[in-house]
């Protein structure tokens, strides 16, 4: 029987084997399809967007004037939730010459950044560039990236509060953090600060691989941890289903960040609407391919903040929502 590791590691040598001659290629990058051929964007994710030409982002360029085969073409390229294979798959895009790469979330930006320094790259991801060392300023980032962040440490900590406001009596929670995509000295400081405000005492556990989910959720449940809260990076975003179904089997509140990827066992969300940041991302691959540099147009912070209920979840867990959170969210799931 052929083990899941197995399946990995054919599936890492296919992807690999694909990439084969893109450092070359990194050495020819140019834009092509001013000569005769359509400008080609290269989408990188850690697992499948919603549709092929990068969900909320396919409609912008749509809404650009952009059309597929007539005036634009894609290079769409995914991990299926691994994200060890992101750096084979970004040299494959790469390789391929494609005029800018759009990556979608923080460990796509970072195996984007190591494949290239000559293309553009345009992110949507991440909280800090300037801590992060890759813009210099938010105006005026310099090198060949920018694009939109989701400023999750700020982010967080509101989340935290707000499910302290729904469900006072949830005193113990666990934060869930995936270290390839985020360190918790990035978002730790803060979400610290808001717990000892609320005396709510916070377990921290990082999950690395897939397995880890299973192990950190139980372990959470047998110290009788109330509550989760995770820091929605690409990883963690790709294991949503698996994290949702562990959290309503071990009856623990999980408050998330994004709902664009569906609601998957979550009780609240709160967070910068995905779909929407990918759709703005769509005007700065314009600019470039009229001409801008990415090092020269500034950096995005978003300005759209959704709140999102589940009383669905809520029911299967025995809680129920305020009526002060139900009249200010922007979205209750029934």
């Amino acid at each position: 029987m052929t083990s899941a590791h197995d399946l990995v590691e054919h599936r890492r040598r296919a992807v690999a084997l694909g990439a084969l001659g893109a450092f070359g290629g990194e050495l020819l990058a140019r834009p092509v399809w001013a000569n005769t051929q359509l400008p080609r964007i290269g989408l990188l994710f850690i697992e499948p967007p919603k549709d092929a030409d990068g969900g909320g982002f396919g409609q912008g360029m749509r809404d650009l004037g952009y059309v597929e085969g007539r005036n634009v073409a894609y290079e769409s390229r995914h991990a299926g939730g691994l994200p060890e294979l992101l750096p084979a798959i970004a040299a494959e895009l790469v390789a391929a010459r494609v005029d800018v790469i759009v990556a979608g979330g923080p460990a796509p930006f970072a195996a984007a950044r190591r494949a290239t320094q000559v293309i553009p790259i345009v992110t949507v991801g991440g909280s800090d560039p300037v801590a992060e060392g890759w813009a210099m300023t938010l105006a005026r980032p310099g090198g060949n990236a920018t694009g939109l962040t989701v400023t999750y440490p700020d982010i967080s900590a509101k989340r935290l509060a707000l499910l302290n406001e729904a469900f006072p009596s949830v005193r113990r929670i666990l934060i869930m953090l995936a270290p390839a995509d985020v360190s918790r000295s990035d978002v730790g400081e803060l979400i610290n600060g808001v717990a000892r405000s609320l005396n709510v005492q916070l377990q921290w556990l990082e999950v690395r691989e897939t397995a880890d989910f299973e192990r950190a959720v139980v372990a959470a449940r047998q110290a009788h941890t109330q509550g989760l809260m995770t820091i929605d990076t690409p990883f963690i975003v790709a294991q949503r289903r698996r994290i949702g179904e562990l959290a309503l089997r071990e009856r623990i509140a999980w408050i998330a960040e994004f709902t664009a990827f569906g609601y998957e066992g979550q009780l609240m969300a709160y967070g910068a609407d995905l779909t929407d940041l990918l759709r703005r991302a769509a005007s700065y691959v314009d600019r470039i391919l009229k001409g801008a540099r990415a090092g020269d147009i500034p950096i995005e912070r978003p300005t759209k903040l959704q709140l999102t209920l589940n009383r669905t979840t809520a029911r299967i867990l025995g809680l129920t929502f305020p009526q002060t959170l139900l009249l200010r969210a922007d979205r209750v799931v029934d």
